[in-house]
Order: C-alpha cells, then sequence, then structure tokens
C-alpha cells in the first residue's frame, strides 16, 4: 500500500502490476473446456472490487502493457474505468528523464547541454531505456578506464540498446560485409533523396545481437496524420537495401527479411484499413486488436483477390520507382557503401559528406526537434545545384509516375 497521497488524505492505494497475468478476458485460448485458475482469480477480484463503497476511500491503480487483452468485465464503471495511456516521451521529455539520471555520473560537460544533445540522438526511447543507456555508458567507460563518462561512451551505449550486444565473435567474410555495406547504403541514400522519409541519424555494419548485422537509425518525424505519399516514400526507403543488392551483385540474399514484412504492413494498411486505394475504396477492415490472426475476413474471396493484387501492384510500383532512383544515384551509392567499409559506424554528416545537402529542411538542433521544425512538413532548402541535388530533383520527377 502507498501512503496517504496529498489530494486523498487517509486514503489506500492498491496498486497491481501487470494485471493482463490474471486479467486476460475469460473464454480465450481454453479450447480444451474445463476449468482455469486464472479466471477464477480474476471472478474473485471482480467480487471484491464491487465490495468497495464510494465513500470507502480506497484507490486501486493496475498497469499493464496489453490492454487489449483484459476482459471487458475489468473495464467497467466502478472498477478501472479510467485508463491513462503513458507512451514514449518526447524529445522535451526525453531530456527532463536524462536529467534525472544524468547528475549520478561524473561528466565533462554541462548536464543540461548533454541531455539535451542525448534527446535529439534517442528518438522514441522509452524512460526505462533512456536508464539502461546511461548505465551502459557508464559501464563503457569504466571497462575502458575513463576518468568521466564522455559523448563517445553515450553512443556506445545506444547502439547495444538499439542492436543489442557487439558480437565481436560474428566474424563476417569481406563478400559478406561489402553486401551489407551497400545494403545499408542503399536505405541511407534512397531515404535522402525522398521528400517525406525520416531524416537520417545514423548508420552501422557492426554486427550485433542475434542477427542484426547492421541498421540505419532515423529521427521519427513528430506526425500524428500520414498521407499515401508519406508512407508510399516509408516503403521506398525500405526497399532500397534489397534493390541495392540485386544492382551492385546481381543477386538478393535474405538480408531484407524484416524490410520486406514491414512494407507489407504498410502496403495492406494503405489497401484494406485507411481506404487509400481507388479500386477497392472507402472502406476499412481493422485487424483483430489482440494481434491474432484472423481466420475470417469479413469480406469475399473475390475482395481478397482484389486486395492482394491492388497491394502487388503498389508494392512494384514502389520497387520500379525506388529501382529508379538508386540507379540514378549508383555511384554516390557506392562510394557511401565504401565509406561504410572502413568506419563501420557514420552518421548524418559523414553521409551529408558523400551525397550533399538534402534539398529539404530538417530539424537538427534541440530547439528545432522540440518545435518540430521542418520535420512534420518538409521546406525547400537554399541548396545549389550538385549532382546530389540533380538527383533529388530526378526523385520528384518519378514521384510524379506513382499514382495508384
Amino acid at each position: 500500500m502507498a501512503p496517504d497521497g496529498p489530494c486523498l488524505p487517509s486514503s489506500r492505494q492498491v496498486f497491481i502490476d501487470e494485471i493482463d497475468a490474471i486479467g486476460k478476458a475469460r473464454g480465450r485460448g481454453n479450447m480444451m473446456g474445463g476449468n482455469d485458475e486464472r479466471e477464477n482469480t480474476l471472478n474473485q477480484l471482480l467480487v471484491e472490487m464491487d465490495g468497495f463503497g464510494t465513500t470507502g476511500q480506497v484507490v486501486v491503480l493496475a498497469g499493464t502493457n496489453r490492454p487489449d487483452t483484459l476482459d471487458p468485465a475489468l473495464l467497467r464503471p466502478g472498477r478501472f474505468d479510467r485508463t491513462i495511456e503513458v507512451g514514449s516521451p518526447d524529445i522535451t521529455g526525453r531530456a527532463e528523464i536524462f536529467r534525472v539520471h544524468l547528475p549520478k555520473l561524473r561528466l565533462g560537460g554541462d548536464v543540461k547541454e548533454l541531455s539535451e544533445t542525448l534527446a535529439s540522438l534517442t528518438p522514441g526511447f522509452s524512460g526505462a531505456e533512456i536508464a539502461n543507456v546511461v548505465n551502459e555508458a557508464a559501464l563503457h567507460a569504466a571497462r575502458y578506464k575513463k576518468e568521466q563518462v564522455e559523448l563517445s561512451d553515450f553512443h556506445a551505449a545506444m547502439d547495444r540498446v538499439i542492436g543489442g550486444l557487439e558480437r565481436s565473435s560474428k566474424v563476417l567474410s569481406l563478400e559478406e560485409k561489402t553486401r551489407v555495406a551497400h545494403h545499408e547504403a542503399g536505405h541511407a541514400t534512397v531515404g535522402w533523396f525522398l521528400k517525406y522519409a525520416n531524416p537520417l541519424l545514423k548508420v552501422s555494419i557492426v554486427p550485433r545481437g542475434a542477427a542484426a548485422l547492421g541498421y540505419a537509425q532515423y529521427v521519427p518525424k513528430e506526425r500524428k496524420l500520414h498521407t499515401k505519399e508519406m508512407m508510399v516514400d516509408t516503403m521506398c526507403m525500405m526497399l532500397g537495401g534489397r534493390i541495392a543488392e540485386a544492382l551492385f551483385f546481381g543477386k538478393i540474399s535474405t538480408g531484407a527479411q524484416d524490410d520486406l514484412r514491414k512494407v507489407t504492413r504498410i502496403a495492406y494498411s494503405i489497401v484494406t484499413l485507411y481506404g487509400m486505394n481507388a479500386k477497392v475504396g472507402n472502406l476499412s477492415f481493422p485487424p483483430r486488436g489482440d494481434g491474432q490472426f484472423d481466420s475470417q475476413r469479413p469480406y469475399s474471396e473475390e475482395k481478397a483477390e482484389q486486395v492482394d493484387e491492388e497491394v502487388r501492384n503498389l508494392v512494384n510500383a514502389a520497387y520500379e520507382r525506388t529501382t529508379e532512383l538508386l540507379t540514378s544515384k549508383k555511384e554516390l551509392a557506392a562510394q557511401l557503401a565504401q565509406l561504410l567499409l572502413q568506419k563501420e559506424v557514420i552518421h548524418r554528416d559523414d553521409v551529408e559528406g558523400v551525397l550533399g545537402k538534402r534539398l529539404w529542411k530538417e530539424a537538427t538542433t534541440f530547439a528545432e526537434l522540440a518545435a518540430g521544425t521542418g520535420n512534420s512538413n518538409p521546406e525547400e532548402a537554399d541548396v545549389e545545384p550538385t549532382s546530389s541535388s540533380a538527383a533529388a530533383m530526378v526523385a520528384g520527377e518519378l514521384d510524379k509516375k506513382l499514382r495508384l
């Protein structure tokens, strides 16, 4: 029980963490019949909660990461009838969380300035991940017997949190390493010349975790609404790795499996969820909220074939568009791949040195990111025409060809 709160004097608060362990919807997953002990526990909890009076000064709180699996009876008035969603913090919130943890370390710079820099480098991180980054940075500095924690230690910590532990034992052959470098260079190059692609932050070809041979980190844009053009640009950026392998090596590998999974999900969402396809029409067929496979579709087999055909056309058009763009920038993509092979980890400044400045303004500083300048609605930047700019103009022409 928690101590008395300032707003609820002499009250008692009861907190139940991971309530989905006992509060899952009854009857789900019990295919063999019989009596489930969790259902008995849930029934008892519901009965006990009904016994609290409105003047009993007892507040029951619960937490879960899977609210879609809870039994509807738990969410009725008088029980857990008020929901507070705690999402990932924005850049301002991340800076404040960093300022909670950073004073515990011996740092070489100002806490406020460092917190803002780190907040800009950790898009989408939760509070627990931020705390993990700070701890990993301290361990990294101690491992190399440093007197204080430096920014390079935080970079190493973020790489470990994002991609997992560096696998020094996973030795790649020169052929595999070259393929991974061109794959990641394809992602970076395509995204650089697409207006609505997320701004690039870092590209790495250091093997990490169980399967990750490389990754590209982007700054997610603070958008609430997405147009079809935005989602198509994202699909093209994800296809850049597979297409780069085909262009440079003439053969494709299994490295694009995760990219293709994301492309498929976006394409089906465009057609079946957001009503952005002319042939299927303004219809929406949301998937099941619990993430389970729905064997019964709310449309006919004929409509299912039409959906599959439109998704295939959408992906094929994005593939052709990306192929044209990457073919026109093949030389620069090769230079970026060589830089990756040389340095293994490159940042935005390195990419800009090879590909030139982007044609659209982007938020890069903490103040710009906090205000959302240039990310939610890209604006034309003052860039002198270069070979890179010419390629971006080609990308703009290719964008006109994608009108499904």
